[in-house]
């Protein structure tokens, strides 16, 4: 390796990287000192780019410590639960009517699962892309949690306010999620006052934290109404998925007389394929969504569901970290408790259950 020659092309990223035998982004972590590279790869960028002579240009340092204005949100979820699930659209809307306000760009994607939303956090912050990001639907070991402790990024995490979270040095900071208790126990005395004592609930995935404290709010609030936990079967929140979860149940020698589903999706789904099923609802099958949506209001009958405004969530969480990049330091947000609004899904008497059909089966 020689330095160029005086009065020849300045050095880049680039040419140190074809030296090195690096990508242009290691390069960037090592010059920059950011996490992403192995203490050997750092110290030979290093070591290249000092003979090759290369200097940070003033421009680029100066724009190094400039404000992105604008705040990351990596969705891991299924591409084609988000086409079917109006949640995340309402909650990216309230957080854009807010963030417009200030001029700060939202920058999203969609990515499969939580490692590859660490991976593009990773970049985002290391190429200066966003100030702060949001985290939402928090797994029970969530790699992201440590990333933002180990970089220092000014998160907002949305749940997990009751869990310990790692200290970001001042960066990271919890949403309060509602008291998953208390609405659920609205929805089990409901369904009592119909004359339903089986009931079930069709879950979302197991590995979010949020499926967990529903889990074990649905053990406790069952077993006081009714004397024993009611059934739950995991799902994964799509069309297919609720549908086979609520088959399984139907197929049980004493079925439930009412399910609840923990979104919308799953139980207009179910609503729209009960002639398919076998069963009427209301009549030998009470349904009720965890979440409300324009979904639960279309759907014939239409459905009972736990109501929450989704669109002023997302902007109070745009607020949230808006403060924090202020250098404000506002106290974590308890978001309000879902309230229950009954439709016609679940507003009839139960009739005595019919045999079961061979759809059933």
């Amino acid at each position: 390796m020689s330095r160029p020659s005086p009065g020849g092309p300045r050095p880049t990223i680039r040419d140190i990287a074809r030296v090195a035998g690096v990508s242009k982004a290691s390069v960037s972590y090592a010059l920059n000192d950011l996490p992403g590279v192995s203490a050997a790869t750092r110290e030979r960028v290093l070591a290249v780019a000092r003979e090759l002579g290369w200097r940070p240009s003033a421009a680029a340092r100066s724009l190094s410590h400039a404000r992105a204005h604008a705040v990351g949100l990596a969705v891991a979820r299924d591409v084609e639960l988000l086409g079917e699930e109006p949640y995340y659209m309402r909650l990216v809307a309230g957080m854009e009517g807010v963030l417009a306000t200030e001029s700060v760009s939202l920058l999203m994607t969609v990515v499969p699962d939580a490692g590859t939303a660490v991976d593009v956090l990773r970049r985002w912050w290391a190429e200066r892309r966003v100030d702060g990001v949001v985290l939402t639907d928090l797994l029970v070991d969530d790699p992201r949690l440590a990333l933002v402790a180990e970089l220092g990024v000014p998160s907002v995490v949305r749940g997990g306010a009751d869990e310990v979270l790692p200290d970001a040095g001042g960066g990271a900071l919890a949403v309060s999620v509602e008291d998953e208790r208390e609405p659920l126990a609205q929805v089990v005395a409901h369904l009592l006052e119909r004359g339903h004592r089986r009931l079930a609930r069709v879950s979302g995935p197991s590995q979010f934290r949020h499926t967990r404290r529903r889990d074990m709010a649905w053990r406790e609030v069952t077993t006081a109404a009714l004397g024993a936990a009611q059934e739950v079967v995991e799902a994964d929140y799509t069309a297919r998925g609720g549908l086979d979860a609520t088959r399984a149940l139907l197929a049980r020698p004493a079925p439930p007389t009412a399910v609840v589903y923990d979104n919308d999706v799953m139980a207009a789904t179910v609503v729209a394929e009960r002639g398919a099923l076998g069963v009427s609802v209301p009549g030998e099958l009470a349904v009720v969504a965890g979440e409300d949506s324009i979904l639960c209001r279309l759907a014939h009958p239409a459905i009972t569901a736990l109501r929450r405004d989704v669109v002023a969530d997302g902007a109070d969480t745009a607020r949230l970290l808006l403060d924090l990049l202020a250098g404000r330091a506002p106290a974590p947000l308890r978001l309000a408790a879902r309230e229950l609004v009954v439709r016609a899904s679940s507003r009839g008497v139960l009739t005595p259950p019919a045999a079961a059909s061979p759809a059933r089966r």
